[in-house]
């Protein structure tokens, strides 16, 4: 017959053993109801929490098998069947919320004859200094230099040099209003190729922070090459830094830009918000020279970032 010591050791091994199962099951259990929350709402524990209390199951597994401890082993090999699952979904669920979901898009913007009128001034000033008459109508495909003999163009370039040049612009019509509503929904950076008139720097600065107060200074980006830019969409009087965007360049009309082809182009900011905040249309490729929209099915979406 067993000695009542041995029947003790017994009693007490068996509670010790249910003890071990039971707080198992219930550590195990525990992420049921994460799995429920999950699949109803998407929305759970971190990836480093899950990722922590992985490796923690993981190794009192491994601990549980070196001890032959079989209440252990089970639950800790059902945790990590949990968790794994809790992962998965997690994954899918936020993966299918991003696909359907309209994201942030980011805009870089040109300044220059794209919400600065610096034609304009351009023109004033060289009539004044050559006593000329020029008006825009004249600039069809062509610049203010293009038009004057080549010993004057040296002087031509140096009118926008003047750091009183940028000081005093008009801003292109509709370009505030739109660029503020853009600015609501989407990321919109100023990005102007300002190392073509270095002492450009304060006055094209002052300018923005005059006239589009609602742009971040950090917002701000001159630069020399454009190609650093990684945006959704460029908008730029410029046809030449368009073609090496990675992104969705956009062609704004100007007098200078009219002959080229093979860009997106657009005739206003009208036109902009109608394609970027109305979803009216998208511009299309643009080969004769004029304005194109086609219908959209639904908002655009972002593209890689910087």
């Amino acid at each position: 017959m067993r000695s009542v010591e041995d029947r003790n050791r017994g009693v007490m091994v068996n509670g010790t053993t249910i003890l071990g199962a039971v707080a198992a099951t219930c550590t195990t259990v525990a992420f049921v109801p994460q799995i429920q929350k999950i699949l109803k709402t998407g929305q759970g524990l971190s990836y480093r929490m899950l990722a922590l209390y992985l490796m923690g199951v993981s190794l009192w597994l491994g601990y549980g098998l070196a001890l032959g401890a079989g209440a252990l082993s089970w639950a800790n090999g059902a945790a990590i069947l949990l968790v794994g699952a809790c992962v998965s979904l997690k994954w899918m669920k936020e993966r299918a919320v991003a696909k359907s979901e309209p994201r942030e898009l980011r805009i870089a913007i040109d300044m220059d004859e794209t919400i600065a009128n610096s034609l304009k001034e351009h023109i004033a000033r060289f009539n004044a200094a050559f006593g000329a008459s020029l008006t825009e109508d004249q600039l069809h495909g062509a610049n203010i230099e293009d038009l004057v003999p080549a010993e004057q163009r040296a002087a031509v370039r140096a009118l926008v040099n003047d750091a009183s040049f940028f000081v005093n612009l008009e801003v292109i019509e509709d370009a505030q209003n739109v660029i503020r509503d853009l600015a609501r929904e989407h990321d919109v950076y100023i990005v102007s190729a300002a190392m073509e008139v270095p002492n450009s720097f304060a006055s094209k600065y002052a300018w923005l922070q005059k006239h589009f107060p609602f742009i971040p200074a950090s917002h701000f980006v001159f630069c020399g090459d454009k190609t650093i830019v990684n945006a959704d969409y460029l908008i730029d009087d410029q046809a030449r830094h368009l073609r090496s965007f990675h992104g969705k360049g956009i062609l704004f009309s100007a007098p200078h830009n009219w002959r080229e082809t093979g860009c997106c182009r657009v005739e206003s900011w009208e036109e902009i918000r109608q394609v970027l905040l109305e979803g009216h249309g998208t511009v299309e490729r643009d080969v004769s020279g004029k304005p194109e929209l086609s219908v959209a099915p639904e908002r655009a979406r972002r593209l890689p970032l910087w």
